[in-house]
């Protein structure tokens, strides 16, 4: 393992500690210290799936189903196996949960860190960087289940107790990682939501400023406000800080349409993708600045492989464009149970066998934001759709509409809640050889690969040499 320093940003370009370019290209681990429900097969948010299973489970066995979870689902072979595509970053998302209690805030708990620890080291013995992503805050950042949120509101922002445990937690874990070069940086809030667009500057200041006063060398990385598409409220680019945009395209959802063609209502072909990205790059073309498009990527639903193909075209046109402009990435999503990762449990798994029912309720009930769809479920939803754009046709919530507001309170929150209890039920009575069984179907020597997107991914791995 060599390694020449810390990374630095110079123009446009991230420069290793010899001062040669380098591109950070990999994936984002998520759904492993910040779960997700369509990841792992939960319904709601994480923090109502633990408390369902600690019910069942008692606390013995909880802490042994989670932290079996936690060491199986990356070990050192994925590591090897990130390497092996010529990738050389993993952006790893982290719930604040792991690391203080909401009853015990600014008392850092030791243990979260040492899955953390035992994977930053597992990447830099596989020459990976990693970048240290805070995906769920105190008091959520975003109004969605990724950020541990119950609920369709971001406290985050009008409440100076979650700004000062956020800005506490950075400084310990920057004070943990300053002398770690494999550590390529921090990226202090996923996806920031906030209403008024007034507060994220001044929070962005403060994360910053406490950061640097524990470690003046490592990057930071800063996203957009509103899901990381706008930087409008910016001002001049802060020395050492990489912004990043998230690029999902539209074709690449689980009820996108063909590519190319109209999906959510919109044509989308190679010449709109590039628009898109080249708008959510605005700031950092116009400052001339490295661009992160810290997430992206189609899901692939194993009810649909007809539309597969059509979604590997999406993508190979959105890397084709990113070596163009000399894009750093990372792809969601490294692991998961089928509908995004390279790597997935496989069906026939234990674990996947023993949450069937509740996967197939939550497709039926339309469940899950990023895995499901309402077409089962239309004779509930198209009712309220009428009565808002009868009654409301000017209502317009942030972050994205009536239409996706509707969709978060009835699917995600109204009908998923009480899906987590079944869930849980699925677990009562098993033995500790049980848990390490079903835990083990995450092993990636148990995992299915998905072998055309490796192909894909290790191709533009790296950009292509001049002249080819």
């Amino acid at each position: 393992m060599a390694n020449g320093g810390f990374l630095s940003i110079r123009g446009r370009h991230i420069l290793d500690g010899e001062g040669n370019p380098v591109l950070l290209r990999g994936f984002g681990l998520g759904g492993w210290m910040n779960m997700e429900n369509f990841i792992t097969g939960y319904p709601a948010n994480e923090e109502a799936q633990r408390e369902a299973i600690r019910g069942v489970l008692g606390e013995e066995k909880y802490e042994l189903f989670f932290d079996r979870f936690l060491q199986y689902f990356f070990e050192e072979e994925d590591a090897r196996f990130i390497a092996s595509l010529g990738l050389n970053c993993l952006r790893i998302p982290i719930n604040y949960r792991h690391f203080e209690d909401d009853m015990a805030p600014f008392e850092i708990k030791e243990e979260g860190f040492r899955h953390l620890d035992r994977v930053i080291d597992l990447c830099a013995r596989h020459n990976i960087y990693t970048i240290i992503d805070l995906h769920a805050l105190p008091g959520y950042q975003n109004q969605h289940w990724h950020s541990d949120n119950p609920t369709h509101k971001a406290f985050f922002w009008k409440h100076r107790h979650f700004q000062d445990r956020a800005a506490h937690l950075w400084e310990v874990i920057a004070d943990r990682y300053r002398d770690n070069p494999w550590v390529a940086g921090y990226n202090p809030i996923n996806e920031p939501a906030d209403p008024s667009e007034e507060m994220i500057l001044p929070v962005y200041r403060r994360l910053y400023e406490t950061i640097r006063s524990a470690d003046p060398n490592h990057l930071i990385f800063l996203e957009g406000n509103r899901y990381s598409q706008d930087f409008h409220m910016f001002d001049e680019p802060w020395e050492g800080v990489i912004y990043a945009n998230h690029d999902y395209a539209l074709p690449g959802f689980v009820d996108g349409g063909p590519y190319p063609g109209v999906s959510r209502g919109e044509y989308v072909d190679r010449k709109a993708l590039e628009e898109t990205f080249l708008r959510r790059s605005s700031y950092m073309l116009e400052h001339g600045t490295h661009i992160w498009v810290g997430e992206f990527g189609p899901v692939y639903p194993q009810w649909d492989p007809e539309s597969h193909e059509s979604r590997y075209r999406v993508l190979e046109d959105q890397l084709e464009i990113y070596d163009r402009h000399e894009v750093s990435w990372s792809i969601w999503l490294y692991k998961d149970i089928g509908l995004q990762g390279i790597v997935y449990a496989a069906p026939d798994s234990p674990y996947l066998e023993r949450i069937r029912p509740v996967l197939e309720k939550k497709i039926r009930l339309g469940a899950d934001s990023w895995g499901t769809t309402d077409e089962h479920i239309r004779d509930v939803m198209e009712p309220i759709e009428r009565l808002f754009e009868r009654e409301f046709p000017d209502y317009s919530p942030f972050p994205f509409g009536a239409q996706r507001d509707i969709e978060q309170l009835v699917r995600h929150i109204l009908i998923s809640e009480p899906l987590v209890p079944e869930f849980a039920e699925r677990f009562r009575g098993i033995s500790e050889e049980e848990i390490d069984t079903l835990m083990r179907s995450f092993r990636f020597e148990n995992c299915v690969q998905r072998t055309r997107l490796a192909e894909i991914l290790s191709r533009h791995a790296k950009l292509p040499a001049a002249g080819q």
